[in-house]
């Protein structure tokens, strides 16, 4: 073997390898020590409710004494409900954050600390809609815990959660940042948090633990798992802290949590929308629906308008506006930047309370049918209709041509179409009039209802 080969190869394998370059893991023991006296284990009890058992009271004279122990009430006792969950001390005089969902319809709560201390919680204020309640305990110099600037947060980065999955008390485990921002609406259609995404291994029983960043404080409360077996696949969302910090606040000092309201349904923008209504590429929120008498529409908001910036926030996605909007206090005039009509134009808002009303559905009058370019039928609406879906007008779907502009676009009978291209359609004569004006070979946006929801949809006359 030649001499250089030699002294390569000697030189190869002494090369000392560099941690950096090769992924090394950090160390998360000190963390994890310094972390976990601040962490809680929560145990609820729900007490059973107590059920009577049928009687004869009408015929129990009729029944022999013998027997009549058997027919009177007897109440047979139920077992309580127990749940458990996690949750971390953010006051040293007693404030512990964990989950809603931990505590709700608890009629007792205890709290046990990593050293084995345990304490009666009451609920100092919880906030449904983002998942979040506030308790407090009788003690002194309790440890805790701090949040951090989740802003600073990035995707990739290293974070660690602590808490009792499936009851094992104070379990620590890591992994990285998948997502940040992510939309998950609730069972009530809520969608205020902006959740980060981790593949950190949440369980049953972490939810309401904190996540924490390398610097050992809270970037997250953990909140959701995505799954289908009941335990972890990697798919974990957690509450961001700042959202936390602002319901914290507000429970606190109100005990109960205020969230602004537009008063707008929105949808997202695809491709062919976005061509149609002037924008370089898919982003914004646009305005399907409007409440009329909501904030958005007295401060000048229009349907078909897409906002792409509320306040200091982008808005990239539709669910990003949700976001944006709930972490604004009511009362607040908020600049919105939108596109209407492919022209950029910028709004003050004065964003209002959320109310959680909704929009009936009412049912279709029979119409007079007229066809045109579109292949579409269509009739008229009556005026419980209108007024049931608040609106000025329009007209109904009875019957879609095959391959027709309206089949096309995936328009379907029973639909309510409310606006074709920038024009509102009042009238089966307006719908007329607007579809023999529209350009051919052009994606003009459509606007229309469907089983009591809005939405906008492109449609091309292809001549």
């Amino acid at each position: 073997m030649p001499r250089s080969l030699v002294v390569l190869c000697f030189v190869i394998l002494f090369i000392p390898l560099n941690t950096h370059a090769y992924g090394g893991l950090p160390d998360f023991t000190q963390l994890i020590e310094n972390a976990s006296p601040a962490v809680v284990k929560i145990n609820t009890i729900e007490h059973a409710k107590k059920r009577a058992q049928p009687t004869l009271p009408n015929r129990q004279q009729d029944i022999p004494d013998i027997f009549r122990h058997l027919f009177e009430p007897r109440r047979s006792p139920e077992k309580n409900a127990h749940s458990m969950g996690s949750g971390f001390i953010i006051s040293n005089d007693g404030y512990i954050l964990t989950n809603h969902h931990v505590i709700a319809d608890a009629d007792e709560i205890q709290v046990r600390l990593i050293d084995r201390r345990e304490f009666s919680a009451k609920i100092i204020g919880t906030d449904e809609s983002s998942d979040l309640a506030l308790l407090k305990i009788e003690g002194e110099n309790l440890p805790t815990l701090t949040f951090a600037d989740d802003k600073e947060l990035k995707v990739g980065e290293w974070v660690v959660a602590i808490g009792s999955p499936f009851g094992l008390d104070f379990s620590a485990s890591a992994g990285i940042v998948s997502a940040i921002g992510r939309s998950i609406p609730s069972e009530r259609n809520v969608n205020y948090v902006p959740f980060i995404q981790t593949d950190v291994a949440i369980n049953p029983g972490n939810s309401g633990g904190p996540l924490f960043n390398l610097e050992g404080e809270v970037v997250g409360i953990n909140s959701q798992i995505y799954t289908r077996s009941g335990g972890s696949i990697g798919l974990s969302f957690a509450i961001p802290a700042s959202l936390a910090q602002n319901v914290v606040k507000q429970l606190r000092e109100n005990g109960r949590v205020q969230r602004g309201w537009l008063g707008v349904v929105i949808q997202e923008v695809d491709r062919d929308l976005a061509a149609s209504f002037g924008l370089d590429k898919p982003a914004g929120a646009l305005i399907a629906q409007m409440d009329p008498e909501g904030p958005a529409s007295k401060s000048g908001l229009k349907v078909g308008d897409v906002i792409i910036k509320f306040g200091e926030s982008e808005i990239q996605v539709s669910g990003d506006l949700p976001h944006a909007v709930g972490a604004v206090l009511p009362g607040k005039k908020v600049p919105v930047t939108l596109i209407r009509k492919a022209k950029k134009k910028i709004i003050n808002v004065k964003v209002g309370a959320l109310n959680g009303e909704h929009l009936v559905v009412a049912n279709i009058e029979d119409p007079t049918v007229v066809d045109g370019r579109l292949g579409l039928v269509v009739g008229s609406l009556d005026a419980t209709m209108k007024k049931s879906w608040q609106l000025n007008g329009g007209v109904v779907v009875k019957q879609v041509a095959a391959d027709s502009a309206g089949a096309k676009a995936g328009i379907m009978p029973g639909d309510i179409i409310a606006q074709l291209g920038f024009d509102q359609v009042k009238s089966v004569k307006d719908f007329n009039a607007i579809q023999k004006a529209l350009p051919a070979n052009h994606l003009v946006p459509i606007r229309f209802f469907r089983r009591g929801k809005p939405a906008f949809r492109t449609i091309k006359i292809e001549e």
